[in-house]
C-alpha cells in the first residue's frame, strides 16, 4: 500500500455522466446546436469544459466561455447532484484511512462544486486535501492540480519519497499528470477510460474495481 493517495473525482469516486450530459444538452439547446454523437459527450469527462467546447464544436474563446457559463447555470443547481458513488468506494476509503494513508482529491472540476459533491455524498470526511480548478475554469491543468494536492498532503517535507504516493484516475490525463509529478499511477477500469487508453498512457497499475486499489 501507499502512504498517500490522490483521487480523481468524475469516473473514479463518482459516476457523474448523467449530470454532465444533461448540462451539455442544456447548453447546446440554448445555442441551437444539434447533439453530437455519444462519443463526444463521453469525451467531456476529464478535460476542462472550455477545452471540450472549443475542440469539439470549433468555438472561439468567447463562444466557449459562454457555453461553459450556460452549462454551469444548470450544473451548479441540479447537475452536480445527478451523480452516484461507485460501489466499493466507501469501503475503500475506510480501509485506506484505517491504515493511516493521507487522501486527496485532485480534479479538473472547479473546487467549489467538487466540495459540494463530496459533502452531499458523505465523502468529504475522508479527504485531507481537495484541489480543483478555479471558478472560471482556469487552472484546470491536471499536472498542476496533482502537484498542489501532493504538496497539500506532504507539505514541504523534502524527505518524502514520492514513490510513497499514487494518483488514481480513469483517464489518460490522470496518468500523465501523475507521471509529470514523479509519482506512481493507478488506472481504474470501472470509470470512463479503457485498458488500452490507460496502458498506453503508462499507468503503473490497473485496477478493475475499487477494492483492487487497496491491494496494490
Amino acid at each position: 500500500m501507499y502512504k498517500y493517495y490522490l483521487f480523481d473525482l468524475d469516473g473514479t469516486l463518482t459516476k457523474s455522466e448523467k449530470g454532465i450530459f444533461n448540462c451539455i444538452k442544456y447548453a447546446l439547446d440554448w445555442a441551437g446546436i444539434p447533439y453530437p454523437d455519444q462519443s463526444v459527450f463521453q469525451s467531456f469527462i476529464g478535460p476542462s469544459l472550455h477545452y471540450s467546447f472549443s475542440t469539439h464544436f470549433g468555438m472561439n474563446d468567447e463562444q466557449a466561455t459562454a457555453m461553459v457559463a450556460k452549462y454551469r447555470e444548470r450544473y451548479n443547481v441540479t447537475g452536480l447532484f445527478e451523480n452516484e458513488v461507485y460501489d466499493g468506494i466507501y469501503e475503500l476509503l475506510e480501509t485506506l484511512k484505517k491504515n493511516g494513508a493521507g487522501l486527496a482529491v485532485a480534479t479538473s472540476k472547479p473546487t467549489e462544486p467538487s466540495l459540494r459533491i463530496l459533502e452531499r455524498f458523505e465523502l468529504l470526511k475522508y479527504f485531507d486535501v481537495v484541489i480543483g480548478s478555479n471558478p472560471d475554469g482556469t487552472g484546470s491543468d491536471k499536472k498542476a492540480i496533482i502537484g498542489k494536492a501532493l504538496k497539500g498532503l506532504v507539505g514541504d517535507d523534502k524527505s518524502v519519497d514520492y514513490h510513497d504516493a499514487v494518483m488514481v484516475g480513469d483517464r489518460f490525463y490522470d496518468i500523465e499528470g501523475g507521471q509529470a509529478n514523479s509519482i506512481d499511477t493507478i488506472g481504474v477500469l470501472y470509470g470512463y477510460g479503457d485498458r488500452e487508453e490507460l496502458e498506453k498512457a503508462g499507468a503503473t497499475h490497473i485496477a478493475v474495481t475499487p477494492a483492487d486499489i487497496a491491494l496494490i
